[in-house]
Parts: C-alpha cells; sequence; structure tokens
C-alpha cells in the first residue's frame, strides 16, 4: 500500500508552482554573467521553455513576468502562452535599475522621482489588466548604506504615501504583494528590511495588500516557519518565492542547502491552511548560474513536492497528543519520522498512474529539448540580467 493516501495525493495533485520568466535567461555574480546555448531571447521562448517544466511535471501551469524585461506583445504573449498550456502570472516591477533611483524610489527625496516609480507601477498594473494577472509584486532597493545618510522615518512615510498610489489603481480582483528584504544592494538600512516592516505598510492600506516572503531574504539562524506562521495566522501571506541560500540571497534551487528548513516552512504552510489556498501564491525565485535552466526548475519544483509530501505525512494527532503532554521527545520524533521517510519511489508510481514521466529529469533529458534549443537559438540577444 502506497505510503502516499488518497487525500495526500489529492492535495499534491492541486499543487501549483509559479515560475519566474526570468530564471530561463542567464544571469551569474556580481562579477560575471554566463551565457549558455539556447538561452531564450525574448518573452516567448522563455514562455516555451517554461512549459516544459509543467509538460514533465505538472506542478507549474503560471509563469511570472519582469517589467520592464518582459515587455512585448501582451496579448499575443498570452495567447502563446495558452497554446503551450500554461497561464501568465505574477507581475514584477523594477525600480532597481535606472541611474534615477540611485537614492531610493517610491522613498526618494525628490517627488519627481518618486512619481516616476509610481507610475511605473501604474504601468505594471496595466500589464495586469492586459495578460489577465491578479498579483502586482513590488520588491523595492530602497535603503542607505550610512549612518545619517537618510531620514529613516521619512522614507516610511514617502513609502506609505507611494503605496497609497498605486493600491488606488488596482481592480477589484487585484492584489499588491510587498516584498521585503533584510540587506543589499543597502547595508546600513534597507526600507522594507523584514516581514513586520511590510505587515506594517500592507496592512494599513487595505485588504488587496499582501506580504511576499521570499525564503532567502532573511539574516542567518531566523526561524522562517515562524514567520510563515504569523503571516497565514493574520491573513496577509500573500505570496511565497522559494529558493535557496548558503550566506545570503543566494537564489540557489530550493533545498538545496537546508532541506529540513523546507520541511519545517511546509509544514507550517499546511498547517496554516496555506497549501492550495489560492490566496497564496507560491512561486520560485532562483537564478540557474552554472546548471542548465529548464532542468534547474524542474529540480526545483520536484524539491517542493517531495518535502510537501514529507509534511503531509506528519502524523498530526500524535503530534498534537505529544504536544499537549509535554512529551517533547515524541513530539520531535513525529517530525523526524516524516522528514526521513522517503517519498520518491511513491511520488514515481504516483506520476506514472497520472501519465507522467517517473522520473522527469530523465524524461526532460531524454526528450531532445535542449539540444534542439540549442541549434535553433542561434544569433539574436539572449535573454539575461536587466532584459
Amino acid at each position: 500500500m502506497s505510503i502516499l493516501t488518497p487525500d495526500i495525493r489529492s492535495q499534491l495533485e492541486r499543487q501549483s508552482i509559479e515560475l519566474p520568466s526570468w530564471a530561463f535567461g542567464n544571469s551569474g555574480t556580481r562579477f560575471k554573467v554566463f551565457g549558455t546555448p539556447g538561452t531564450p531571447r525574448d518573452p516567448f521562448e522563455k514562455i516555451a521553455d517554461a512549459a516544459q517544466v509543467h509538460k514533465h511535471t505538472a506542478l507549474a501551469p503560471v509563469v511570472a513576468l519582469h517589467i520592464p524585461w518582459d515587455m512585448c506583445d501582451f496579448d499575443a504573449l498570452r495567447r502563446h502562452a495558452e497554446d503551450h498550456g500554461v497561464a501568465l502570472g505574477t507581475v514584477n516591477s523594477n525600480t532597481f535599475q535606472d541611474d534615477d533611483y540611485k537614492f531610493g524610489a517610491l522613498t526618494h527625496e525628490d517627488a519627481a522621482i518618486r512619481q516616476k516609480a509610481i507610475d511605473h507601477h501604474l504601468a505594471c498594473i496595466d500589464v495586469m489588466d492586459a495578460t489577465g494577472s491578479r498579483d502586482l509584486k513590488i520588491w523595492l532597493a530602497d535603503g542607505s548604506n550610512y549612518p545619517g545618510q537618510a531620514d529613516m522615518r521619512g522614507r516610511q512615510d514617502r513609502l506609505q504615501d507611494s503605496l497609497e498610489k498605486i493600491y488606488a489603481r488596482l481592480g477589484a480582483e487585484q492584489r499588491m504583494v510587498l516584498e521585503y528584504k533584510f540587506f543589499e544592494p543597502a547595508f546600513y538600512h534597507t526600507d522594507v528590511p523584514d516581514w513586520g516592516t511590510s505587515y506594517a505598510q500592507v496592512a494599513s492600506l487595505g485588504d488587496k495588500a499582501m506580504v511576499c516572503l521570499d525564503t532567502g531574504h532573511h539574516a542567518p539562524g531566523t526561524n522562517i516557519e515562524f514567520i510563515v506562521m504569523q503571516l497565514l495566522r493574520l491573513g496577509k501571506l500573500g505570496s511565497f518565492d522559494f529558493n535557496s541560500r548558503f550566506y545570503a540571497d543566494d537564489d540557489l534551487i530550493v533545498g538545496a542547502a537546508d532541506p529540513f528548513q523546507l520541511f519545517r516552512i511546509l509544514f507550517e504552510v499546511v498547517r496554516g491552511g496555506g497549501l492550495n489556498n489560492p490566496d497564496v501564491a507560491f512561486m520560485l525565485d532562483q537564478c540557474h548560474n552554472v546548471e542548465d535552466k529548464i532542468p534547474g526548475q524542474i529540480r526545483s519544483v520536484l524539491n517542493v513536492q517531495e518535502m510537501t509530501a514529507r509534511a503531509l505525512l506528519v502524523d498530526r494527532d500524535a503530534l498534537s497528543s505529544a504536544q499537549k503532554s509535554g512529551d517533547v521527545l515524541a513530539a520531535n520524533a513525529v517530525f523526524m519520522d516524516a522528514f526521513y521517510t522517503d517519498v520518491r519511489p511513491a511520488l514515481a508510481e504516483w506520476r506514472e498512474s497520472r501519465g507522467l514521466a517517473a522520473d522527469p529529469m530523465a524524461a526532460y533529458a531524454a526528450s531532445g529539448y535542449q539540444q534542439k534549443i540549442a541549434a535553433d537559438r542561434v544569433g539574436g540577444t539572449q535573454a539575461g540580467w536587466g532584459a
């Protein structure tokens, strides 16, 4: 008998993980961006590559866009996505690659520059209107490097004012999700450095404003699953960006550095009602610098699926009983038993029962798609950081 009960299978079947269009472009370190054969040259080729991930895993039916990196004919892009069996999702703004934003965007002292940043977000909402996207995701590089450089309180006031103007433009079914990051590129203070600041800003806006949590955006030792729990408890976890980190915001394949942390996070997602909850959008936010991009995304969604299955295996009744009786070791053992359960054979069997390859990584490698795009996509400008 499979360890995956009918209820677990049902929940896994409904799991959806959004892919980032930029993961299919070239990226690298601060020192070098590496080109690779077959890299997309436009948003249409990014969508085609993302569709391969969904084809082999049935886990990734939606692709997030980044503006202005993915500017194009959005009616045509939406039809192109539908033809490939996927949909267009979250629209991500960009106020971190323009000279005017050197000292801030939505928090800038200069009202004209703030308005420029606001107008960019309004243009992103226009893109949402054209693509049918629900969420506008905002991440700000705003901050300062030195004590005394900036009026931190004044910047919070200006941020609130800017966000209010953007929020007012949202449609009835649209949302804003505000991401946070504790440092980089600002090193002394960041205007949205933590979940509390993001929560304080969005809570003042209304029900259509939510917090975005990125697993790489925390100081070492931070209990991320506690934050997940709290935001779910408060009804303000709007989106969730998966990646992995050894040191800071490394944007590596999710689960690569600390699989146990990913398991703990997903347990709180399950515990808090976040799994398959339409109000919580799960997405990858990763860059593939040395590995092939499509297999990197396939491996990533499979890692999330595997840890979700393990989280669903936690014996909640036994755990609750041990917690209530104060049996510390028994409670921990319930957790560890689920974490150490190898779900891969059961997932492979389940995939085959759904008409999917037991091993999506091997199926993609055997498909010839990587060789085909390497041969077909010769010439033109490869998409990459900033394009």
